[in-house]
């Protein structure tokens, strides 16, 4: 079912160790143009081209785009118990570990009279995309809204697909996690176009443009975000999930592949990549692998994943060839089932799960982490969703008279090297007397 790439006994450079790398190119090229096209009907026509795409896509026709507040309070009302309860043990711990990433305001002291202070200012409205395509995420709601609301955001909407199996509503789960977070502007919109009419705004629904726009999605709706790119802000392209597990001969073959399996399921394009320097632990996991995927409840769209040119197993030489490989890769996801971990090596990665008990399972749920991570090797570059993501750092500064007097002969000199003199002729007239 996994294909194997057979690394060993080869040098490779870093750009052919790239080469070497499963992706799943096609669909990704794909989704680039089509999501542009989506995005672009929507800011031309608005809520019409949201109801003929909800109606294309989501099989849904008729329905109210804009969630009314009885829709919310009445998800909440029905929320089980045991799902509000594991809600709000997410809440709790990812709430907790956003607090830490807002930094505090620094005042630099350069000089007698002379301060810069940094400060970190939200973004006054944000755009917050929750999937609900072939499978429900209320855990997205609380990884989307809490870092948001923590880093002091005013103003949230929340985007989620139709479902008609729910007569076009957004699914009731997803509500209910709105509705527990205090969120309520929450919209029926799915896929590129939920990106789209989040960016461009849709007046008809009361739907203002939006600063930012995160969250998690398949291929469509990461390429989606770049169509809008330079029109709002957004997080890393999280589309199609990613899992790498780097295990040499001391990892449990049972448990690399149920989690190999377990981000399978998300979706066909999902990527499932298993790097080792030990050719039994990967014929074991193939073991594993083939009659696990078959008897469990997504089997087809797992087998699809695990068979598609995206996944893998890589045998390598040894760990430094496996940690190579991983950095290349630069996986949302990675874990490391190893004897002597070292995650300090393993510098790109969304988020790095280390030992056999820190599946990404836990990071999907209540491990604190946020599970808005980048894919497609952007994380070599890009950082997951946080608090930071909607802020903005911001200098102040502050000279009295006699700061601005000691750099004002260097600043005229610079001023001068640049052949623009005016800069420095703004700084020496406030040193001249006024005529007069």
């Amino acid at each position: 079912m996994l294909r194997t790439i057979d690394l060993r006994g080869r040098t490779l450079s870093p750009a052919e160790l790239l080469a070497t790398v499963p992706r799943a190119t096609a669909a990704r090229e794909e989704a680039l143009s089509t999501a542009a096209r989506i995005v672009a009907d929507v800011a031309s026509h608005g809520e019409t081209a949201l109801r003929d795409q909800a109606e294309k896509f989501d099989g849904v026709t008729g329905h109210a785009i804009r969630v009314p507040a009885s829709h919310l309070d009445e998800a909440l009302e029905s929320l089980d118990p045991a799902v509000r309860d594991a809600l709000e043990q997410a809440i709790e711990r990812v709430r907790e570990a956003s607090a830490a990433q807002v930094p505090a305001p620094v005042t630099t002291q350069l000089a007698p009279g002379a301060r810069v202070m940094q400060r970190w200012q939200p973004v006054r409205r944000v755009g917050l995309y929750v999937p609900g395509g072939k499978a429900v995420y209320p855990s997205s709601v609380v990884m989307n809204v809490v870092p948001a609301q923590v880093a002091g955001v005013s103003e949230i909407a929340v985007a989620s697909p139709p479902q008609r199996d729910q007569g076009g509503r957004v699914h009731p789960v997803i509500l209910g996690a709105a509705k527990l977070l205090g969120v309520d502007e929450v919209y029926a919109m799915g896929g590129a176009g939920a990106i789209g009419a989040l960016a461009h705004g849709v007046g008809v629904l009361g739907l203002d443009p939006v600063d930012i726009v995160t969250g998690p999605g398949n291929n469509f709706v990461a390429a989606a975000k770049r169509a809008v790119a330079g029109l709002v802000g957004t997080d890393a392209e999280a589309g199609a999930t990613e899992i790498l597990i780097v295990a040499d001969d001391s990892a449990d073959a049972r448990l690399v592949a149920v989690d190999l399996i377990s981000q399978a399921e998300h979706d066909e394009q999902a990527s499932a990549v298993l790097v080792t320097d030990s050719e039994s632990l990967a014929q074991a996991v193939a073991a594993e692998i083939a009659p696990r995927a078959a008897a469990t409840r997504h089997a087809e769209r797992v087998q699809a994943a695990l068979a598609g040119p995206q996944s893998a197993i890589v045998l390598v030489d040894d760990l430094d060839a496996a940690t190579a490989f991983s950095n290349a890769y630069a996986p949302e996801h990675l874990e490391l089932h190893l004897r002597d971990p070292k995650p300090e090596q393993f510098v790109h990665a969304g988020a790095v799960f280390v030992g056999a008990d820190s599946p990404v399972s836990l990071g999907d749920y209540l491990a604190g982490s946020n599970h808005v991570l980048p894919t497609g090797g952007q994380a070599r570059y890009s950082a997951g969703l946080s608090a930071s993501t909607f802020l903005r750092p911001q200098q102040v500064i502050e000279y009295d008279h006699t700061a601005l007097e000691a750099v004002r002969d260097a600043i005229v000199v610079l001023a001068e090297a640049e052949a623009l003199p005016a800069h420095g002729e703004a700084v020496v007239a406030r040193f001249e007397t006024p005529a007069g």
